[in-house]
């Protein structure tokens, strides 16, 4: 789309516009505070950004999903190597 900067492509192929790119950052930063983050630190589970973000992955919808968040990377690293090991076949 001409005027809207340079083009940019999501991993689905479609086209985002700055005017789109700022609408999801304005989503994402209203919902911060209701978000829940692991703190691989201190294990605990924490609502909205409170640790820095070395500290913390998410983030989670709720915080039950936060809660098992440890196994949640164990099988999406486990389903990434699997991936990986039969695209290298």
């Amino acid at each position: 789309m001409a005027g809207n900067g340079p083009e940019r492509r999501n991993r689905s192929g479609e086209e985002v516009t700055d005017r789109i790119l700022r609408h999801k950052i304005k989503l994402m930063s209203e919902n911060i505070d209701h978000q829940f983050w692991y703190n691989m630190r201190s294990g605990a589970v924490e609502q909205g950004m409170q640790s820095p973000s070395t500290d913390r992955v998410g983030p989670f919808t709720t915080r039950e999903e936060a809660v098992h968040a440890l196994a949640k990377l164990r099988a999406n690293s486990a389903k990434w190597a699997a991936e990986e090991a039969e695209n290298e076949r």
